[in-house]
């Protein structure tokens, strides 16, 4: 029976506000760089009011949220859950999601009161960027903003690591495998953020719980929940918790495991100018690739050639006609 979603995620909705800062001026805000850190919502006002007059670029994100619009645009049909608040944030968020063709929980934004998240992105010369996030009412996120119809119909369930920054959006993100595993749908997660592995490594491993059918990280998220950089070990171990993985590896391109062999994915080399989004799409194009006829491999290539593409531009995402044209070529 053919399901009706390509794939069900979840994640924290976030509004991205992009800036382009020097490595000199994160020194002198004492922000440490090239990593995600939570952070309150005085501390991100007052981040705002000190880059003001940087250039920036405002989008809805989130990094689940980044790799169901690439789901989406390649042509696949995708069901997202996350939590905004009534605000004008969160009516720009909603409203980003449903031009790109997104289903998601009927009840989101029908009057809630708070603050919709946000994710101060700092992008530096060297296309490294940095992350200072406010998870407003992102952070309530649980239970109730999942739709358990549509997880059980769709093929593939996609979270990102960084529910297990909130316990409620931690039990939800366990709750979304349980059912997905009971009704047969494959799940994928991704560990997100190397600070993430770091400091919620046991939260993630109870919602990996007994083993995941695929599993997205990078080479330092990988180093860090395997606790080792011998590369064969790292290999076993996440052998250990997902039938299949993706070890992305910037310039280097990546590793895909297919439950049966190690493939090395070749990169596409290109002058890289931001890094943002650059793990989500890899993500998007790979789910798009496998719930459409693709091996591993090909998926693999497709998803390397779409995050080779993001890099080259500012912003988490490119056009729906730029990612159609992968497709093509």
């Amino acid at each position: 029976m053919q399901k009706k979603y390509h794939v069900y995620g979840a994640g924290n909705a976030l509004v991205d506000i992009e800036f382009k800062v020097s490595p000199e001026l994160l020194q002198r805000l004492n922000i440490d760089k090239g990593v995600m850190t939570l952070v309150d919502e005085v501390f991100q006002e007052e981040l705002i009011k000190k880059l003001n007059g940087q250039p920036c670029k405002q989008s809805s994100g989130g990094s689940a949220t980044n790799t169901m619009i690439a789901i989406n645009q390649f042509g696949g049909n995708g069901f997202y859950s996350c939590k905004v608040a009534a605000d004008k944030a969160g009516k720009f968020y909603l409203e980003d999601l449903r031009k790109c063709g997104l289903d998601t929980n009927e009840h989101n934004g029908d009057g809630e009161e708070g603050t919709t998240g946000k994710c101060i992105v700092m992008v530096t010369p060297d296309a490294d960027r940095t992350m200072n996030t406010f998870l407003g009412i992102s952070s309530n996120f649980s239970e109730q903003e999942l739709v358990f119809e549509a997880i059980s119909d769709s093929e593939y369930l996609y979270l990102e690591g960084y529910l297990v920054t909130s316990s409620t959006a931690q039990a939800a993100a366990m709750k979304a495998r349980e059912i997905a595993e009971a009704s047969g749908v494959k799940t994928t997660f991704s560990l997100s953020d190397p600070n993430i592995v770091e400091f919620f490594k046991n939260e993630l491993l109870e919602i990996i719980g007994s083993g995941l059918d695929f599993i997205f990280t990078n080479e330092a998220e990988a180093v860090k929940i395997s606790n080792t950089k011998d590369f064969s070990e790292m290999i076993a171990y996440l052998k250990t918790i997902a039938k299949g993985f993706a070890i992305t590896r910037g310039s280097k391109g990546s590793l895909v495991f297919d439950g049966q062999i190690l493939v090395e994915i070749a990169p596409y080399p290109v002058r890289a100018i931001d890094t943002v989004g650059a793990g989500d799409m890899y993500a998007g194009a790979f789910l798009y690739g496998i719930t459409h006829g693709m091996t591993y491999v090909q998926a693999g290539d497709l998803a390397s050639r779409a995050s080779s593409r993001i890099v080259t531009s500012y912003g988490p995402r490119l056009t729906t006609e730029e990612l159609k044209s992968l497709l093509t070529s």
